[in-house]
C-alpha cells in the first residue's frame, strides 16, 4: 500500500524517475522511489605511451587458442651465455620501492630521515636500503591520475571540487604528469605536464556554462570500473610514484561481483512488472569484478590511492547519528530536486521513519567502508567532503601528504621471478612509537620477465 501511495505521488507530481537506482536504498523500495522523486621514473625526454582503448581490460575476452599454442610451443633459448645475460638484467631491474609516510605519536609527519633510519624486511627477511628520496624531490617524477565522479549525485560538490583540483594542478612541479579519468570510464585528458590542458579539461566537466546541472551531460556512476581500468592500464614499471586521487560516493558498489550490498527484488511486492524492469536493469549494470580484484590490481600497480568521499560521514558514528544523517541527505535531495507541493512533501517526509531509514544507513555505511578500505590497503587514506567548501582543504592536504612521504627502495635478496605476493614491512630504527603508512605487499616479477 505504501509503495502504491508513493508511486501515486510520483505520478501526480509529474516527475520523471531517473535512469539509475542507487543501492543506497536497495532494501527499502519506498525510499528508492522517494530518491527518484528527489532527482621509478626520472624526468625523461621521451613521451610516455598514450592510453589507447581505455577500459579494454574490463572486457571479457577469450584467448586466441592458436596464438596461445604458438607461444607455448615456441623454442626456448638454451645458450648459457644468453641465459646469464637475462639473469643480469633481472637483477639490475629488481628494485622494489615503497611510498611511505612516517607519523609521530601525535600523528604529525616526521621529516629529515635518512637511509640509515629505515629498516625493511621482505617476508620477514632483512633487506638493505638501496635508495631514498623525499616526496618533494623533483628528480623522482609522480604519475597522478585524478578519477572524478561527476554523476548527478555529485551536483552539490562538483564546482568546488573542480576548483580545488585546478589549484592542485597549479602546485605540481613541472616534472609531474597527470591524467584525468571520469566515471564514464573515459580518459578526458591523457598524461601531460601541460597545466592549461589539465585545467581546461577539468572545466569541461562543469558543462561549458550550461545554465544548471540538470541541463548538461553527467557521469554514469561507473567509478569502480574507472578505478580498475586505471590500475590495470595507466601505470607501468617506469612509474616509481603512481598516485590515484579517487573522488566518488562509490554507488557502483552494489553492482560489483560479491558485493556486500544485495538487491531485494521482493520489496516490489505485487508489482511484478516493476520488479522485472529493475532486475533487467540490474543485470545490465552488473560487472564481473570484485573489491578483491581492485585490491590486487592496486598492489600490482604499486599505486597509492587517496579517496575523497562527498557526503555525510557515517563511519565511526552511532546508528542514531547515521539515521539522522541519512534523513538530512534525503531532505537535501528534496530541496535540490525543486519545489514540491506541501501535501506531497509532507507525505514523503512521513515515510522517513527510523525503521525505514535503518537499512539505508546500513548500506551507506558499507559503501563508505568499502571506499575507505580501498585507499587504506594502498597506504593512502580516505577523507569526507561533507561541505563543498572543504574541497580546497582536502586537495591541499593530499598535495602536502604526497610531498612529505619518503620513497624507500631496496634490491630483494630473493631473486626468484615467481610472480608471488611478498610482504613488505618498513619501520624506523629505534622508534617503535612511529607509525609508517605505506603499501604492505608487492608482486615479484613473473617467470617470463
Amino acid at each position: 500500500m505504501v509503495l502504491r501511495a508513493v508511486a501515486g505521488l510520483v505520478r501526480s507530481s509529474g516527475r520523471v524517475m531517473g535512469n539509475r537506482f542507487s543501492f543506497f536504498f536497495s532494501h527499502v523500495t519506498t525510499l528508492a522511489l522517494v530518491l527518484a522523486v528527489c532527482a621509478t621514473a626520472f624526468p625523461q625526454e621521451k613521451e610516455r605511451p598514450k592510453l589507447k582503448d581505455f577500459g579494454s581490460s574490463l572486457k571479457k575476452t577469450k584467448p586466441d587458442q592458436k596464438k596461445k599454442n604458438q607461444v607455448e610451443n615456441k623454442p626456448k633459448p638454451n645458450a648459457t651465455s644468453e641465459a646469464e645475460d637475462i639473469e643480469v638484467v633481472k637483477v639490475e631491474t629488481s628494485l622494489v620501492s615503497s611510498d611511505v609516510l612516517v607519523l609521530d605519536p601525535k600523528g604529525k609527519p616526521v621529516e629529515g630521515l635518512s637511509e640509515k633510519d629505515f629498516v625493511i624486511t621482505e617476508d620477514g627477511r632483512p633487506q638493505q636500503v638501496g635508495m631514498l628520496s623525499r616526496g618533494d624531490d623533483s628528480k623522482v617524477t609522480r604519475s597522478i591520475v585524478l578519477i572524478i565522479d561527476y554523476s548527478s549525485s555529485q551536483s552539490p560538490f562538483i564546482q568546488n571540487s573542480i576548483a580545488a583540483a585546478k589549484a592542485l594542478v597549479d602546485k605540481l612541479p613541472s616534472s609531474d604528469s597527470m591524467a584525468i579519468v571520469t566515471d564514464d570510464v573515459e580518459v578526458i585528458q591523457d598524461f601531460t605536464r601541460d597545466k592549461q590542458k589539465l585545467k581546461s579539461k577539468l572545466d569541461s566537466l562543469l558543462g561549458g556554462g550550461a545554465p544548471n546541472y540538470s541541463s548538461r551531460h553527467v557521469g554514469k556512476s561507473q567509478q569502480y570500473s574507472a578505478l580498475l581500468a586505471t590500475l590495470n592500464e595507466a601505470f607501468s614499471n617506469d612509474d616509481q610514484r603512481p598516485i590515484v586521487i579517487f573522488q566518488t560516493d562509490g554507488d557502483q558498489l552494489g553492482f560489483l561481483k560479491n558485493s556486500p550490498l544485495t538487491s531485494d527484488f521482493s520489496s516490489f511486492g505485487n508489482d511484478k512488472k516493476a520488479a522485472e524492469r529493475w532486475r533487467k536493469r540490474f543485470e545490465e549494470l552488473r560487472v564481473d569484478f570484485s573489491l578483491d580484484d581492485i585490491s590486487r590490481a592496486a598492489e600490482k600497480a604499486r599505486a597509492t590511492i587517496y579517496t575523497v568521499i562527498p557526503g555525510h560521514q557515517l563511519l565511526g558514528r552511532s546508528m542514531d547519528e547515521q539515521i539522522a544523517l541519512v534523513r538530512v541527505y534525503l531532505r537535501e535531495s528534496l530541496t535540490r530536486s525543486g519545489p514540491t507541493s506541501g501535501p506531497i512533501r509532507e507525505q514523503i517526509e512521513g515515510l522517513l521513519t527510523d525503521e525505514q531509514l535503518k537499512p539505508a544507513a546500513e548500506n551507506q555505511l558499507k559503501t563508505q567502508a568499502a571506499l575507505a578500505a580501498v585507499s587504506a590497503s594502498t597506504g593512502g587514506w580516505a577523507m569526507f567532503l561533507e561541505e563543498p567548501s572543504q574541497a580546497d582543504q582536502i586537495y591541499s592536504r593530499i598535495f602536502s601528504d604526497i610531498n612529505r612521504r619518503y620513497l624507500v627502495g631496496y634490491y630483494p635478496t630473493n631473486k626468484e621471478h615467481d610472480g608471488k605476493r611478498r610482504k613488505i614491512e618498513v619501520t624506523v630504527r629505534d622508534h617503535s612509537d612511529y607509525t609508517v603508512v605505506g603499501r604492505r605487499w608487492y608482486y615479484a616479477p613473473s617467470p617470463d620477465k
